[in-house]
């Protein structure tokens, strides 16, 4: 587990795409060896870490997803620059 406080915009929104590939991944795993007690360790903990990423994400930039958003936050999607303008995505 890393810590997600001392991460910059950039390296949190690289541990985010590398949880959620871990999340999916072990999804598709689970699929087929639904018995398998390790396997669904390793997506529960996975998926909380993502869980706790995307929030500290939308906290501190703005949410990615429809389940981040606030009643506090607004639409920062449209208002920062677009990823061909220089932005995130």
């Amino acid at each position: 587990m890393r810590s997600n406080m001392n991460m910059n915009r950039s390296q949190l929104l690289d541990w985010i795409n590398q949880v959620s590939f871990a999340v999916t991944e072990m999804s598709l795993y689970l699929d087929t060896h639904s018995d398998d007690e390790d396997a669904m360790a390793i997506f529960e903990h996975y998926k909380e870490e993502r869980k706790k990423a995307l929030a500290l994400y939308s906290a501190n930039y703005s949410p990615l997803t429809l389940d981040t958003v606030t009643e506090n936050n607004h639409w920062y999607w449209a208002t920062d620059p677009w990823p061909w303008e220089g932005g995130y995505c």
